[in-house]
């Protein structure tokens, strides 16, 4: 079996073909936000607009930045811009919002492990998360699972476990420190069983070598797998999720497959610079908030995989501490490291 090139990636998602993607972003925006005269908060900037995100176009993380993009521009009168910094597994980009003017004209779009897992696995970063960023809100969310191939004759996390107890097995992810990584890690340390890690740049290729019989297990998030268990080429066992999502509704989550307390979820969120004004970054969640809150907003997004999940800024920030204190403390015991 060929072995994928080890070392640290960011989680991304790929939501459609990558050629597609930037443009699904643009057909996200309503027609009617162009006329839109929404009351928008004397507080939001009113000036040009950056949005940062730390990876390349095609992924979750472009497709929200380019969504407010285009809503934010409608609402301000003012031009807004993505930049996609890419490079130092994300943190360069992160990094460039930190050190950008803190007035609300600056803002990073992120997916979770950038924010919760990379602190715990790179040493030397030029930021901290808590000390650096105003966190806004979330922006969408994406369901985890749990794939095999056919070939591998089970169908239930139960079954899995009796397996992995009898014989050597391995799982896939899109690399070491992602959060699928930690959450297949997470589900080990419940069960007590072990399964081989075999990491990868990106989910293509890990999928491509489950399709293959290369590996036993794939953790992926549910869209990019989704087309592969319609057309029953691969076998769902279960969603890390604490709920079933509404793009798959039978599958089950891992709590009612028998395996309780585990609650992994890919979420992208929106932050500024700490020194922002809080009226500013009240504002910004007024405006985003609305924003999402469109129904038609809505269905597109779960049309590419992605739900909507607003949270208030300060459970939002909670939210950070808990998961980064959580994902500290297993990288801790499992003995993970970036290389």
């Amino acid at each position: 079996m060929p072995r994928p090139k080890r070392g640290m990636t960011t989680e991304t998602l790929t939501i459609t073909r990558r050629g597609a993607c930037v443009l699904a972003a643009a057909s996200l925006i309503p027609s009617a936000w162009a006329m839109a005269q929404s009351t928008v908060p004397a507080e939001f900037p009113k000036r040009p607009m950056t949005l940062i995100s730390p990876l390349a176009p095609g992924g979750a993380v472009d497709v929200l930045a380019r969504l407010l993009m285009e809503a934010y521009q409608a609402r301000s009168g003012h031009a807004v811009t993505v930049e996609n910094r890419t490079g130092g597994a994300g943190n360069i980009g992160i990094d460039a919002v930190r050190r950008a003017p803190a007035d609300g004209t600056t803002l990073l779009v992120v997916p979770a492990g950038n924010l919760t897992i990379n602190p715990s696995l790179i040493a030397n970063l030029s930021f901290d998360v808590e000390r650096d960023f105003a966190p806004i809100t979330i922006l969408g969310t994406a369901a985890n699972l749990f794939v095999v191939g056919p070939s591998l004759g089970i169908k239930t996390i139960p079954e899995l476990i009796a397996k992995a107890r009898q014989t050597t097995m391995t799982y896939g992810t899109p690399g070491i420190g992602s959060q699928l990584h930690l959450a297949m890690e997470l589900f080990k340390q419940r069960t007590g069983v072990e399964i081989t890690h075999v990491p990868y740049r990106g989910m293509p290729p890990a999928l491509a070598d489950l399709l293959g019989g290369h590996i036993d297990i794939l953790v992926s998030n549910l869209p990019v797998v989704l087309p592969v268990i319609k057309d029953s080429k691969v076998i769902p066992l279960a969603l890390t999720t604490a709920e079933r999502s509404p793009l798959a509704p039978d599958i089950p989550t891992l709590a009612e497959a028998g395996v309780p307390g585990i609650d992994v979820t890919s979420w992208y969120g929106l932050l500024a610079p700490r020194a922002t004004p809080k009226p500013v970054i009240d504002a910004i969640f007024a405006v985003t908030s609305d924003i999402l809150a469109s129904r038609e907003v809505q269905q597109k997004l779960e049309a590419q995989g992605l739900s909507v999940s607003l949270e208030p800024t300060e459970v939002f920030a909670d939210r950070i501490r808990r998961e980064t204190a959580t994902w500290r403390e297993l990288i801790r015991q499992r003995n993970i490291t970036a290389n």
